[in-house]
């Protein structure tokens, strides 16, 4: 609906769902295909945009298009042209480090009211240099005529800001919104403003330099006398919720653009470095990289991964919690991030509208309108049942990579809290197994990883009713009560850790019996509130050998499954076999491939010892990631079967990047190669290592240990991973076991 008030100028229409339409809760429409724009991304902190490759946002129905701050959209449209036409793309790239955007252009002919030539093609070259830095987009516009003649130039941007709520822009209709401000409009800039029903004032400033020759509250014309081979300037800058003076244009470009390219060097520089004998596995691992500094957030508690963009541009628990288990050989402090930052918001008291309980560990945050309405319930939202024992997995490898019992010390409250949770309020019916149902009908149906609404189900496809007790959160779970013993060992606390180590052990034993199914040759996707197994052939099964609570008997059976026709599609692992009842290989959770889940399933493999199986995902998803925009892995894609000659099929609403995506090649590494860690006595460990068919030679620069750190080449020889240590730091030992 339009927003019009006594003091407002016409405010742009706020997207809207299908009138009339029944939809699955919180879904994301696929009415505008992200793989088909392909959009150009960028981020910081709490600010993201996307643009087409012109550099430009398109608003129109559906369109994802603009300038995100704090799950609201703050510029839904900024078109360029010139002469009156849009230009023609030259090229439009990203920097390898995500940190700015370049969109070369040039003008198309151009033609007078009779229809005359009055500027052929290719003259004018336009580029645009653009980047975000602390809720603010920079610009600058460089325009250069090769023409041997004097050339005038108009060059116009269009703009609006529609304020829309990020769930609006997914397609949740909202019958009320707030009121649009009257433009301020200056010689040099616009102001559109927007106070919603949350009583929050929200503003877009637009500031240009040189002054336009004209403007208004939705045009700026520049007009450029360009002399034969000469070079003219605009800078723009659009700022989300300004205060105070602000620097111009072009002074704001250039100062924070080195502020920006040496905090990224500092981030990055954490990092282990990555080189392979393979120049295209080399760009995947840089750009999986760059994607993963890009949706690092700098938090109070320390750098914190947000899930993906442009759906899931905040802070998740699950997600940055398996993200920092991908990545926490690379980059420790990642991890004592998110632990931090969950720590402090971990669940304090009862909340059913929000799922919450004591101890219980974050789903997600929302900072929109929306969100501190009540109108979605995820302004800090806990409907999830992984992230309490995923907090308690991370915290216990975290402390078995550093070393650091400080800070584990100082989580140890919030440790036992989460403890206490999966103790008092995990197992909702006393049967041994944690299970979640929603608290109210606004909360999710499904609280594991895969939260579709038509997800968990049984053979027959029927879906399950609760409390669902699903596979993979028995085995973090069980993950959780080891890591606890370990940690409490730590703490001196000797007779806590032999409880807790009993407790893994009984519910190891209480899941085999319950959850394989001999028939199947794997494990059930879960347990009803029946106590009926879901006998569907899943990727989640391969969870429980990520974690070690499977039977090491079990696994040649499961793994046998995971990598049939029926599971493995040549790409990766489906999340469902093609022969279930629900199977849809375009579905979201139901025959799809994610990474991520693949990345868990392959650290599975290569634990019980299967790490040939382990680099055969690997080639998979990285023949994957050659056909895909910029070598970047995508949230997921379709799981069609993999045809010579054919690269996969993309999901159209996939978000990309996204942080265990990014994360999911490190990890596979990582697995193939063996790579651990003994800080006590100071080694880097190689286990088995094991390389897939496209790498020859890897070299590792930077892993750390305590205060050292060594570099070490890794080569195939035959059937044998050999290992040399290029450079050594503080006395570690590099340590091959085959």
């Amino acid at each position: 609906m339009s927003i019009v008030s006594a003091d407002a100028a016409p405010h742009a229409p706020a997207p809207a769902g299908p009138a009339g339409q029944a939809v699955a809760q919180f879904f994301i429409p696929a009415a505008a295909s992200l793989q088909e724009r392909r959009p150009r991304t960028l981020k910081h902190g709490d600010t993201f945009a996307l643009f087409d490759h012109n550099g430009d946002a398109l608003a129109g129905p559906g369109s994802p298009e603009g300038i995100y701050c704090r799950d609201t959209r703050y510029l839904s449209h900024l078109y360029l042209t010139i002469g009156g036409a849009r230009p023609m793309l030259l090229s439009s790239t990203l920097r390898d480090d995500n940190a700015g955007l370049t969109c070369d252009l040039t003008n198309p002919d151009l033609f007078d009211d009779q229809g005359r030539l009055v500027l052929p093609h290719d003259l004018i070259h336009i580029r645009r240099s653009r980047f975000l830095w602390n809720a603010a987009a920079y610009e600058r516009l460089a325009l250069r005529n090769f023409d041997l003649h004097p050339r005038t130039v108009r060059v116009t941007l269009a703009f609006a800001a529609d304020f829309a709520d990020l769930f609006e822009v997914r397609g949740s209709p909202r019958p009320r919104r707030g009121r649009a401000h009257r433009p301020i409009v200056t010689a040099d800039g616009v102001t559109l403003a927007y106070t919603g029903l949350d009583a929050r004032r929200r503003s877009t400033t637009l500031s240009f330099e040189p002054a336009p020759t004209a403007v208004d509250a939705e045009l700026a014309v520049f007009d450029f006398d360009l002399a034969p081979h000469e070079t003219r300037v605009l800078f723009v800058a659009v700022r989300c919720d300004p205060e105070g003076a602000q620097p111009s244009p072009a002074r704001a470009f250039f100062a924070t653009l080195r502020e920006s390219r040496r905090a990224l060097r500092v981030s990055t520089a954490r990092a282990a470095a990555i080189s392979s004998s393979n120049d295209i596995f080399n760009q995947v691992a840089r750009r999986s990289v760059a994607d993963l500094y890009m949706l690092v957030t700098d938090t109070p508690q320390g750098p914190y991964p947000y899930a993906g963009i442009p759906w899931f541009s905040t802070a998740f628990g699950r997600d940055a919690l398996i993200t920092a288990l991908q990545t926490l050989w690379l980059d420790p402090a990642i991890a004592r991030g998110v632990l931090g930052y969950l720590a402090a918001n971990q669940a304090t008291a009862f909340d059913p509208a929000a799922d919450a309980e004591p101890g219980k560990i974050l789903h997600e945050t929302r900072q929109g309108e929306m969100a501190e309405l009540g109108e979605v319930p995820f302004r800090r939202y806990y409907g999830s049942i992984d992230s309490t024992p995923l907090f308690v997995m991370l915290a216990g490898a975290y402390l078995k990579r550093t070393g650091d019992a400080e800070t584990i010390q100082q989580l140890w409250p919030q440790i036992e809290a989460a403890i206490g949770w999966i103790e008092n309020h995990g197992d909702r019916d006393g049967d041994g197994f944690v299970e979640y149902s929603r608290r109210t009908d606004e909360g999710l149906v499904n609280q594991g990883w895969k939260d579709s609404h038509d997800s968990i189900f049984h053979a027959d496809g029927r879906l399950a009713e609760g409390p669902i007790a699903l596979v993979e959160v028995q085995a973090y779970v069980y993950g959780a009560w080891v890591a606890a013993a370990d940690i409490a060992l730590m703490l001196g606390k000797a007779a806590l850790a032999i409880d807790f180590e009993a407790r893994a052990e009984i519910l190891r034993g209480h899941f085999d019996q319950t959850f394989f199914d001999e028939e199947l040759g794997t494990y059930v996707l879960a347990l009803d509130g029946d106590k009926r197994p879901c006998r569907v052939r899943t990727s989640n099964a391969g969870h429980a050998l990520f974690t070690g609570i499977a039977d090491p008997t079990r696994a040649p059976s499961v793994v046998a499954t995971l990598t049939s026709n029926a599971c493995f599609s040549g790409w990766g692992i489906r999340t469902l076999a093609a022969n279930e009842a629900r199977y849809n290989p375009m579905s979201y959770h139901n025959g799809s491939v994610w990474p991520h889940d693949n990345a868990l399933i392959a650290a599975g493999f290569a634990r019980y010892g299967f790490r040939s199986e382990a680099a055969r995902i690997f080639e998979g998803l990285f023949a994957a990631s050659t056909y895909m925009d910029l070598n970047r892995l995508p949230e997921l894609f379709c799981g069609f079967p993999r045809q010579a000659g054919h690269g996969p099929t993309f999901y159209p609403v996939a978000c990309a990047p996204q942080a265990w995506a990014a994360a999911t090649p490190l990890s596979l590494l990582q697995s193939c190669l063996g790579l651990g860690f003994d800080i006590g006595a100071g080694h880097i460990l190689f286990e088995q290592p094991v390389m897939p068919d496209f790498l020859q030679e890897v070299t590792l620069r930077g892993l750390t240990v305590n205060d050292g750190s060594v570099a070490v080449a890794l080569r195939r020889t035959g059937a044998e991973v050999v290992a040399d240590v290029l450079a050594r730091r503080g006395g570690l030992r590099v340590v091959t076991m085959s």
